[in-house]
């Protein structure tokens, strides 16, 4: 049990620092390349419309740091 709640910590951790050193990871829908790729009749592959996910920014924010910046917001407001 103890292992198992170390490992977990420890990705956790991993996680963290990961979204404090890279807050943008490419977007998961349309592959980091901003639009979406369709195949005309022939099979060929071509560009489409811009994606919605990303609208067409390439990256989206991790959602470890949405967290960590809705917390922030958070807790500045509270302060005031």
């Amino acid at each position: 049990m103890l292992i198992a709640s170390l490992l977990i910590l420890a990705v956790l951790g991993r996680y963290a620092v990961l979204c404090w050193a890279k807050p943008f990871a490419d977007c998961r829908k349309c592959d980091g390349i901003g639009h979406q790729l369709r195949q005309d009749r022939k099979g060929k592959t071509k560009l489409g419309k811009v994606c919605r996910r990303c609208r067409g920014k390439r990256q989206r924010l991790r959602l470890g740091r949405r967290m960590s910046n809705a917390w922030i917001r958070t807790r500045d407001a509270g302060a005031r």
